[in-house]
Order: structure tokens, then C-alpha cells, then sequence
């Protein structure tokens, strides 16, 4: 089995990540001790490679992946984006603030939507050898609906699926997601490479 270091403290994500890759003989893991990189990247894809460099000097992988990914409100330019994790102290806290900001937007068009994933895949010795960046749309709700997921799932209504991303189950939110989409690539790559 392949063994990759995913750059991530978030152990919702490895599971999730796992879950997706699930049919294929590859395991993904947290980094090694603590894990805090540096996001300082003006897009999606260079923080995935500040977190993946990071990663790099935690483990003993053949591959180290990273994802950085966002929600991006159509109406506020894209915001919050890269800062979707520090737009406020804690997901209720965050969640709470972009309905707030929204609360004079009622109609469905004003509240397009989408999450993005970037996931960059590097050698051991740091050189990049695969990336992607795939979105999922949909809008913002009005608030929260649904138990599942994390983050700004509970707001966020997938079209496709007619329901939040919090109320998918596992297997749904790994067939339409963000970052399932990215990841499909990642590993179809994998497949053909390693």
C-alpha cells in the first residue's frame, strides 16, 4: 500500500480524503509532530505548496499531498477565499459572519457560491508533480441545515443534490465535492505513475 503524507492537522479531512480514495491500494496520513505551516500564498494553489513543503520536512513518504480550499461568495469578489479558515475564531463564529454580511441579500442569485480545491502533489524532495484545482457550486442559505461535514457545510446548498453540503451523506459529499473532484485527478495520476 502507498502511503502519502497529507499536509493537514484536520483529521476530518484525512478521513474524508480516505474515503474517496477508499478503491485504490493508497492510504493517506497526517504529518508527522506538530503541523502549523505558513499560509502566505496569494492563491489557493500556492498555500497548498506552503503546507506541502511544510509537510515535506515532517515525514518519510515517497509523496506528500495538500490541499488548500475556500468557499468564494460570488456577490463579495470571491470572498472569503483563501481566508475561509480565518474569516472569524470558529466555524459557528464564521458561518454566523457571512450570514450576517448576506442578510440584505434574499434571493438565490445573489447568494451564487462555490468551494474550491486546489490540491498540490510533491516528491519527497519537494519538486511538484501533479496539481489541480476543482469548485463545486452552489449558494448560500439564509442558515444552517444539516448535521454532516464541516466548516461552511451547513450553509452551503449543493445544486446538483438539492440539499446543504451538511446534510450529504459521506458517500454523496464524496462524489460531488471540491475536494473529491480534485482528488479523482490526483489519483487517476497516481494510478498511471507510481
Amino acid at each position: 500500500m502507498l502511503k502519502i503524507t497529507l499536509a493537514t492537522s484536520n483529521k476530518h479531512k484525512v478521513d474524508e480524503i480516505n474515503l474517496i480514495a477508499k478503491d485504490y491500494d493508497i492510504e493517506f496520513v497526517l504529518p508527522e509532530g506538530d503541523f502549523d505551516p505558513v499560509e502566505d500564498g496569494s492563491d489557493f494553489l500556492q498555500n497548498a505548496y506552503c503546507k506541502v513543503k511544510e509537510a515535506i520536512k515532517t515525514g518519510s513518504t515517497k509523496y506528500y499531498l495538500a490541499d488548500d480550499s475556500g468557499l468564494c461568495v460570488d456577490c463579495l469578489d470571491g470572498a472569503p477565499g483563501i481566508y475561509s479558515a480565518r474569516f472569524a475564531s470558529n466555524p459557528k463564529e464564521r458561518i454566523d459572519k457571512l450570514l450576517d454580511i448576506l442578510k440584505d441579500k434574499p434571493n438565490k442569485k445573489d447568494r451564487c457560491a462555490h468551494f474550491t480545491c486546489a490540491m498540490v502533489l510533491c516528491d519527497k524532495k519537494g519538486k511538484v508533480v501533479f496539481q489541480t484545482q476543482k469548485k463545486c457550486f452552489g449558494y448560500i442559505l439564509d442558515k444552517p441545515i444539516g448535521e454532516g461535514g464541516f466548516g461552511y457545510d451547513p450553509i452551503f446548498f449543493v445544486e446538483s443534490e438539492k440539499m446543504s453540503m451538511a446534510q450529504l451523506s459521506k458517500e454523496q459529499k464524496a462524489s460531488v465535492s471540491h475536494r473529491s473532484l480534485a482528488l479523482n485527478e490526483v489519483l487517476s495520476w497516481l494510478v498511471k505513475n507510481y
